[in-house]
């Protein structure tokens, strides 16, 4: 089946990338295009699959919306370190744009196109030393944990509960309709806790590759009070890497629903987190309680940041984060009418949260077709470009220096991109 694409005269409709470079001159040319490559996805020629080796590439990969396997690339490295994640698109899939082509070009290079136009060179990303290996148990290490740049990622509950209740899941999620699906199949969840820290014991052999263990889940409601089982199943993986290696290997992160702060006291001293995020998703109350029904019954948006604030009395300023899916907030048919009113209205809640010492990062918000929002339509690139930067001047002005969601940790964030430049700038200054 041939790729379809919903909106066929988009390149009429929004300015070229050529035309977005000229008008962000300010900021690099890598972190546009790997946000259009984010907003747009990217497919791989013949030739370009034919550089695919498996004994050396990132291919297989886990991820709360599914596996991949050996015919693609897990992502791209741009010559300046810039990492693209998860962008390509299968060949039956529905997108809203045309994707980019991922070409060969007549010097072997493995190349970025787009209607015959050669933008930039990328690398494929290389899979770490674990990857071929199995845990005493008999499960791939690959399964175990994922690899993103720097950082080691593993999906400890692929189930989110907010879906058990009608209406609740959260409209833009892919994540969470995957896990539905997963839960009827009756496959297995939750990574075991002993295969991880396994893992964890083989990854580190690896000297150098990794700087940052991040661990996130699906929201789990039950317990003594609301999301204690969440915090339990965290704690167990948690507290089992500290035993096996003393105290924790890696500067250590973690992403879940937003819990109290007695829930993240015990994080801090039982399990050794010193990076936590809780992610809104978007910025904006009535748009939050439509988006985020869930959220918005269960803890609210007020709750959320509440909770937030009280995260950095725990965490300390800076060391605690909270994504939003950039572009959620023109979502019809409440959303916002215009870019330019969505934009004031989001970095104004932003500017909020980062006078806190909350870390707000972006996403680019990709939209799936097993979604809710499946009909939706994100934004230009315009936007997202003018967001990263309106994000990364907040970073700057409330001295946050992103170093969890930097260009080798992650690779989602463009505002990491662009905050790395002004690290770079900072230390010139000093040198």
């Amino acid at each position: 089946m041939a790729i379809q694409i919903k909106i066929p005269d988009w390149r009429e409709r929004e300015d070229s990338i050529e035309k977005v470079i000229e008008h962000h001159p300010d900021v690099p040319i890598f972190t546009i295009l790997k946000t259009d490559l984010h907003r747009r996805g990217y497919v791989l020629s013949a030739a370009a699959r034919a550089k695919i080796d498996v004994n050396i590439h990132h291919t297989n990969g886990i991820h709360l919306t599914g596996e991949s396997d050996s015919t693609t690339v897990e992502g791209l490295v741009l010559r300046d370190g810039t990492l693209v994640c998860n962008g390509c698109v299968s060949d039956d899939e529905v997108v809203l744009r045309d994707p980019y082509l991922i070409d060969v070009d007549e010097n072997d290079r493995i190349v970025i196109t787009d209607q015959g136009r050669i933008y930039e060179e990328a690398e494929f990303w290389r899979k770490p030393d674990y990857y071929d290996k199995v845990t005493s148990k008999g499960t791939p290490m690959w399964k175990v944990a994922n690899v993103r740049g720097k950082r080691i990622d593993s999906e400890l509950n692929k189930y989110c509960e907010f879906w058990d209740t009608p209406g609740d899941g959260c409209k833009y999620c892919g994540i969470g309709v995957y896990g539905v699906q997963e839960k009827k199949c009756g496959h297995q969840l939750r990574v075991d806790p002993d295969d991880l820290a396994e893992t964890l014991q083989e990854a580190l052999k690896q000297k150098g590759r990794f700087l940052q263990f991040n661990a996130t889940q699906g929201s789990l409601l039950g317990g003594a009070k609301l999301l204690d089982d969440e915090l339990e199943l965290c704690l167990d993986s948690l507290v089992r890497i500290k035993k096996l290696f003393s105290r924790f290997p890696l500067k250590a992160s973690l992403v879940t629903t937003a819990l109290d702060g007695q829930q993240l006291e015990r994080l801090r001293d039982e399990g050794g987190i010193g990076i936590y995020t809780a992610n809104i998703e978007v910025l904006n109350k009535e748009l939050f309680q439509w988006i985020c029904p869930g959220k918005a019954r269960h803890i609210g948006y007020d709750g959320w940041k509440g909770r937030l604030e009280e995260a950095v009395s725990i965490f300390g300023k800076g060391n605690v984060y909270t994504d939003i899916i950039g572009g959620l907030e023109l979502a019809t048919p409440h959303g916002f009418k215009t870019e330019d009113e969505a934009l004031e209205s989001v970095l104004k809640e932003a500017d909020l949260l980062s006078q806190k010492g909350i870390q707000v990062v972006d996403f680019v918000w990709r939209v799936y077709q097993n979604t809710i929002f499946k009909n939706q339509v994100s934004p230009s690139l315009d936007y997202y470009v003018r967001l990263s930067q309106g994000i990364s001047a907040l970073h700057d002005a409330y001295g946050l220096n992103n170093y969890s969601r930097d260009y080798a940790r992650s690779g989602n964030q463009p505002s990491g991109d662009l905050d790395r430049i002004r690290r770079r700038s900072e230390l010139g200054k000093i040198g």
